[in-house]
């Protein structure tokens, strides 16, 4: 089973922008270290806590400061760009380090309605998915409308990022499905079913290619791990009821937090549904995660104040890989 790495570039309290892009870029050079499979970015636009707002340049730093761990999206919002820009962006990536790309894609659109005006978009173009997808992928085989060059002839690792219907999208094109586990049980075992049933062989993929991404935090107790998701879970709970999305606050800073009853609520929502916990308990769930899903691939997304912490529980996750629960060993199927 491969393990790989999703960081969004989050701002920690009392740090800038440029110091979170820079943390990015050391942070994929020290999971290369640790043997994970992928280092992916993420698109995120007027967000005061995400400095990932331009994936593609922060990918192409990041692909330059490693060598050997592949590199990529998720995602690049499709609805946000022309499809021929895209795969101009991707032509460059993948001319640049040939072999190591993935053009990771969703469907999303602007947070609120302000950002969603400065884009030029609505939400409306979300629908709009599945033909700018296809005419995407048409620039890589060369039947698009025009020649998008340097993508043109090239072969890049497409991804869809899906809830819902877009896992069927997913399928009637061919290509690897990523999928979030916070979706709930059901909903997510129909999704990836749904996928698996309708996929279409492709030359992107043979058969169904299924990432299953996670938020995962592991320390040497559980009390420590639980700590490591209170920042992101204090930041989600403001987002919900102050519109906002800050930096990252420190643990003890949120619990010593004043929280409103409503704010109390949403802060143990995101709490819920999370991968955490010594490295004997973290192999167990991931192991029961995976057979339930069937899952090729875990995508972990964790972001926490302490970065110390943070690089400890990848370190700690690496290792589970290493000396795999059974579940989690290869499942034999896999993708560039």
């Amino acid at each position: 089973m491969e393990l790989s790495v999703l960081d969004r570039s989050r701002v920690r309290a009392g740090h800038t922008h440029a110091e979170a892009l820079r943390d990015t870029v050391a942070f994929a050079r020290e999971v290369e270290e640790l043997g994970y499979h992928r280092f992916w970015v993420a698109e995120h636009h007027a967000v005061p806590g995400v400095a990932g707002s331009a994936p593609t340049v922060l990918a192409a730093a990041v692909a330059a400061a490693t060598s050997r761990i592949r590199v990529g999206t998720g995602g690049v919002m499709l609805p946000n760009h022309r499809p021929l820009v895209v795969a101009e962006q991707f032509g460059v990536l993948e001319s640049l380090f040939p072999g190591r790309i993935d053009m990771g894609l969703g469907r999303s659109v602007g947070f609120t309605g302000a950002v969603r005006r400065a884009l030029g978009h609505d939400r409306e173009d979300a629908e709009e998915f599945g033909p700018r997808l296809a005419e995407l992928l048409a620039y890589f085989r060369g039947d698009g409308p025009v020649r998008a060059y340097p993508a043109h002839g090239l072969r890049v690792s497409p991804f869809v990022l899906a809830t819902g219907a877009g896992a069927l999208t997913a399928a009637a094109h061919g290509v690897p499905l990523v999928i979030g586990a916070f979706r709930g049980e059901d909903a997510l075992l129909e999704a990836v079913d749904a996928y698996r049933a309708r996929f279409t062989p492709s030359p992107w993929a043979a058969e169904p290619y299924v990432v299953v991404s996670t938020t995962v935090a592991v320390a040497d107790t559980a009390e420590e791990a639980w700590r490591l998701l209170l920042p992101e879970a204090w930041a989600m709970a403001r987002s919900r009821t102050r519109g906002d999305f800050p930096p990252l606050a420190a643990p003890d800073d949120v619990l010593a937090a004043t929280m409103t009853a409503r704010e109390r609520a949403y802060f143990e929502q995101a709490l819920r549904g999370h991968v955490h916990g010594t490295p004997t308990e973290v192999a167990e769930d991931l192991t029961a995660l995976v057979e339930r899903t069937g899952a090729d691939e875990v995508l972990v997304t964790t972001s926490t104040h302490d970065r110390e912490a943070l690089l400890t529980s990848y370190r700690l996750l690496a290792t589970l890989v290493e000396s795999p629960a059974p579940g989690l060993r290869e499942s034999g199927t896999r993708v560039r």
